[in-house]
């Protein structure tokens, strides 16, 4: 009598298969938390962050002025090339009352920008670098640009999205929308004029002292002024074009 042979190979390479299956769904999953949770660090903790230590910025800046302390500015600095007068048939303007902005230390907060539509008031510190300025949720000074009241353009720049995102609504701008820049001597108000929606990010001349776009040449000034540029990414969540807002110096007064 032949006693019967069960065979097991079936039933182990069913179960192989499965501990596959498994151990594979078990990695998804796993990628999938770590992605859900880079996530949430980016779209939300770098914003609470970066907000927060913004918030406490402006508020150190503010105790600091009032009690009459200094923002650890340099002297000022004399410009390289004599200030180019306007043309004869360019309105005069009357000597501005208020201090001479100084030169502040590279990513040091000397400034607060308020922009009332966007219930926005943020530090305003020197350079445009991520790790230094932007991702600490602050606005970024161009180096090389004017300060605020300077003849010329003051020129900023901000994140959009993430840590912080203070430039995420500049798109809702309108014209004669106010822009406040307040420094330890005096608040300089600028009323919006021209919105650039999307221009290319190698597209420097939109801050210049005439701020001009070279790739659309329709959009900018051929006179000089009093400017204030405010730069951003668009579209949201990207880095590919810069949107502009161009705003008109319209009022200077002590702090």
């Amino acid at each position: 009598m032949r006693v019967p042979v069960v065979q097991h190979s079936g039933r182990r390479r069913r179960a192989r298969r499965w501990r596959v299956l498994w151990a594979g769904g078990e990695a998804l999953v796993t990628v999938g938390v770590v992605l859900l949770l880079l996530v949430v660090h980016q779209l939300w903790w770098t914003n609470h962050e970066a907000r927060a230590g913004a918030e406490r910025q402006v508020r150190a800046l503010e105790r600091e002025w009032d009690d009459g302390g200094d923002v650890r500015t340099a002297a000022p600095t004399p410009s390289a090339t004599p200030e180019r007068r306007p043309p004869e048939d360019t309105p005069r303007r009357e000597p501005d009352p208020t201090p001479t902005p100084t030169t502040p230390h590279w990513s040091h907060a000397y400034a607060i920008l308020t922009i009332p539509r966007l219930h926005l008031r943020v530090p305003v510190a020197e350079g445009v670098s991520k790790g230094g300025v932007l991702d600490k949720g602050y606005v970024g000074h161009y180096p090389g640009t004017q300060q605020p009241g300077q003849a010329g353009n003051f020129a900023l720049a901000g994140h959009r999205n993430t840590h912080g995102e203070p430039f995420r609504y500049i798109d809702r701008l309108e014209r004669g929308d106010t822009v406040a820049v307040e420094t330890r001597g005096a608040v300089y108000t600028y009323a919006v004029d021209r919105t650039l929606p999307q221009t290319s990010a190698r597209d420097a001349t939109v801050i210049h002292r005439i701020p001009r776009s070279t790739a659309k040449p329709a959009y900018g000034y051929t006179e000089p002024g009093y400017y204030l540029t405010l730069t951003t990414c668009t579209p949201e969540y990207t880095s590919k074009y810069r949107l502009v807002v161009w705003a008109r110096l319209v009022a200077a007064r002590p702090r």
